[in-house]
């Protein structure tokens, strides 16, 4: 791919995917936190299934159950986790702690799935978890929003790792859109059910729902994949350092937020820590296809 062309893309899905952040906490001015993203994954996920309902589907029940927990921990549990978060911490914080998740990844994936990783990418998962005691302010006297952004990373990574085990059962389009839907069916049933709902309709909360599904969900997952299928998997996963940037850099445009200078510290030691994981990504041993399968 043209080097030009490959920047501009990893440009446009990482400030989408950050950016994201700032204009989600816009929108907690009309809605409860649960209910908007329940709004924005039902849209974004009615829309991209009507796109693929003519591809190849699960065949199974069993198939179906783990598409759905996919959507439960991608979708469901990851961004409820992200917008709660939003309502105690900065759209900056926030958007730090959830994209820390590639250093669990290493950690989850030496335990499940037997990959051994180069000294450099556990260099890169201690300088990450340095980096986000640094965020936190140098105490672990957490707010609650710290809470559900790590909680954020922790579902992120684990979605992840199943991904990497059943992902090669689902058409990749089909696995991004149903699991959307079912995480955002829950997340209304739950945004109706655990909190009491809040719904201003105005044109900027329309905007807000709109922007975050068919922008920062369908038009980033859409460039996200294209990136990946095009390019070295492990070195393209090294540009989503960027993302907290502009979450960083979103919150402090649109909601005019102050970072301390800890998190600035902190957030560059993630992000070094992520690059050094993902950069250097190249493990030595992974179980065999057909054992992951066979899971």
């Amino acid at each position: 791919m043209n080097r030009i062309l490959f920047g501009i893309l990893v440009v446009v899905t990482t400030s989408l995917m950050g950016s994201s952040f700032a204009v989600g906490k816009i929108g907690l001015a009309y809605f409860s936190p649960l209910l908007l993203v329940g709004l924005r994954f039902t849209l974004a996920g009615l829309i991209m299934g009507a796109w693929v309902w003519k591809k190849p589907l699960p065949k199974s029940a069993g198939d179906w159950g783990k598409l759905c927990l996919i959507g439960f921990l991608q979708t469901a549990a990851v961004m409820g986790c992200i917008f709660l978060s939003l309502r105690t911490i900065t759209a900056g914080e926030s958007s730090i702690l959830t994209f820390m998740n590639p250093l669990l990844v290493v950690i989850w994936g030496t335990l499940f799935l037997g990959i051994s990783y180069r000294l450099t990418q556990w260099m890169g998962v201690l300088v990450g978890l340095v980096g986000v005691f640094i965020t936190l302010g140098f105490h672990l006297q957490w707010e609650t929003g710290t809470l559900f952004g790590i909680g954020s990373a922790l579902a992120w990574s684990m979605a992840t790792i199943l991904v990497k085990r059943w992902g090669v059962r689902f058409n990749v389009w089909v696995l991004t859109a149903y699991q959307m839907l079912f995480g955002g069916i829950l997340l209304l049933v739950m945004g109706v059910t655990l909190e009491t709902p809040k719904l201003i309709v105005t044109p900027t909360a329309v905007f807000v729902v709109v922007w975050l599904a068919i922008m920062a969900s369908i038009v980033q997952f859409a460039t996200w994949f294209y990136l990946l299928n095009h390019g070295d998997p492990g070195r393209t996963s090294a540009f989503l350092f960027l993302a907290p940037f502009f979450g960083v850099l979103s919150g402090w445009v649109l909601l005019g937020e102050v970072v301390q200078w800890h998190v600035y510290v902190g957030g560059l030691l993630i992000f070094a820590g992520i690059f050094l994981v993902n950069w250097t990504f190249a493990p030595r041993r992974q179980v065999s296809e057909k054992a992951q399968l066979a899971e």
